[in-house]
C-alpha cells in the first residue's frame, strides 16, 4: 500500500484508476480479472508471490474490508475468511469466494451449528434488528471439554452450546458478521461497558503503534492506552516537525506533547471512521519504546 500511495505524476493516475475500476467491478459481482489493468498495474504485485496464487485464507483475527478487497484485486483470487475456534476445530464459519460483500465472516460449516445467545447487560439480543448476541457452536466438531479441567469446561459450555465470547450478528443473508466480545470487557464509573479488543483491533491500524493496549476500570469514566510506537514513522514525524529525535536512545520523545498529540489525532480520526462514541476513545496515553515480547516478561507464550 506505500507503494500505491507513493505513485505519481501519470504512474499514480494509472494506479488509482485501476484500482478504482477494479474494485467497482469486485463490488457489482462482475470478479476481480481485468484484461488491461491485470496486464499493466497488477503483473508485478502478483509476481511478489510467484504469480501463481490461485486462493488465499485469512483467519485467526479480524482484517478490514479494504483489505480483503485490496488483496483481491492485487492477486486476483479468491481471499476467503475463516472464522472459529481451537476448541471448534478451527473454521467452523467462512465466506463465499464470489460474495463481492466483505465485513463478515460468511456463514457456518457442515460440521457445526450456530446459534445466539442473549446478553441484556449489553443489549445484545436475538429480537434485536438485525439480531444480535453471544456466537454458540454445537456439532460433531466441537470440543467435548478441557482435559482434566471440569472448571474450565463448565465456563466454557451453556448446556451443549460451545461460548465463543464473541458477539455476533446475523445479517439478512444469513451471514455472520462479528461485531463485539462478550468477554474481556470492564465496566467504567458510569456503568458503561467497553470491550477493549474492539477498540484495538481499530486503534492498531494507526501508523504510530506497533503493538497497543486499552485499560480501564470502574473508579474512572474514561479509558487510556499504552502504546509501543513504530519507530520508524515517529521518527519521520520528529524530523518533519522540529522534534529531535536520537537513533541511540529516542526515550525524550516519548514524553514530547506534540507527538502525543499527533497519535491522539490519529486515533481519534480512526475512531470517527469506526463510529465510536467518545467513552470508546482513549484520553490518555503512555508511549513505550521497547517492544512488548516473550522474552521481556511482557506477552505469554499464548
Amino acid at each position: 500500500m506505500d507503494g500505491v500511495k507513493a505513485a505519481t505524476g501519470m504512474k499514480g493516475f494509472l494506479v488509482q484508476k485501476a484500482i478504482a475500476a477494479k474494485l467497482y467491478y469486485l463490488k457489482n459481482g462482475e470478479g476481480f480479472h481485468h484484461a488491461l489493468y491485470d496486464r499493466l498495474v497488477f503483473a508485478k504485485m502478483k509476481a511478489m508471490l510467484g504469480g501463481k496464487v490461485r486462493v488465499m485464507n485469512t483467519g485467526s483475527a479480524p482484517i478490514s474490508g479494504d483489505v480483503l478487497d485490496f488483496l483481491k484485486i492485487c492477486f486476483s483470487c479468491h481471499l476467503f475468511e475463516g472464522y472459529g475456534m481451537t476448541e471448534s476445530c478451527a473454521a467452523s464459519a467462512t465466506t463465499f469466494g464470489d460474495d463481492p460483500q466483505t465485513g463478515h465472516v460468511g456463514g457456518p460449516l457442515m460440521h457445526c451449528k450456530l446459534r445466539l445467545r442473549d446478553i441484556p447487560e449489553m443489549q445484545y439480543l436475538h429480537t434485536n434488528d438485525p439480531p444480535k448476541g453471544e456466537i454458540c457452536f454445537w456439532g460433531p466438531g466441537i470440543t467435548k471439554g478441557y482435559f482434566k479441567n471440569p472448571v474450565k469446561t463448565a465456563e466454557a459450555f451453556h448446556g451443549e452450546w460451545l461460548l465463543s465470547g464473541d458477539v455476533g450478528q446475523v445479517n439478512p443473508n444469513g451471514s455472520i458478521k462479528i461485531v463485539d466480545r462478550a468477554k474481556n470487557i470492564f465496566k467504567l464509573s458510569h456503568g458503561e461497558y467497553i470491550a477493549p479488543e474492539k477498540l484495538e483491533n481499530v486503534y492498531i491500524k494507526s501508523s504510530f503503534a506497533a503493538q497497543l493496549w486499552i485499560y480501564g476500570d470502574s473508579l474512572r469514566d474514561f479509558i487510556i492506552t499504552f502504546i509501543c510506537i513504530e519507530p520508524g514513522t515517529c521518527k519521520k514525524w520528529c524530523v518533519a516537525n522540529g522534534v529531535e529525535w536520537n537513533n541511540d536512545d529516542a526515550t525524550p520523545v516519548l514524553t514530547n506533547a506534540k507527538l502525543k498529540q499527533a497519535i491522539l489525532d490519529d486515533l481519534c480520526k480512526l475512531a470517527a471512521e469506526a463510529k465510536f462514541n467518545s467513552l470508546e476513545k482513549p484520553k490518555q496515553m503512555t508511549l513505550i519504546l521497547d517492544p512488548w515480547t516473550v522474552e521481556n516478561d511482557m506477552l505469554t507464550p499464548t
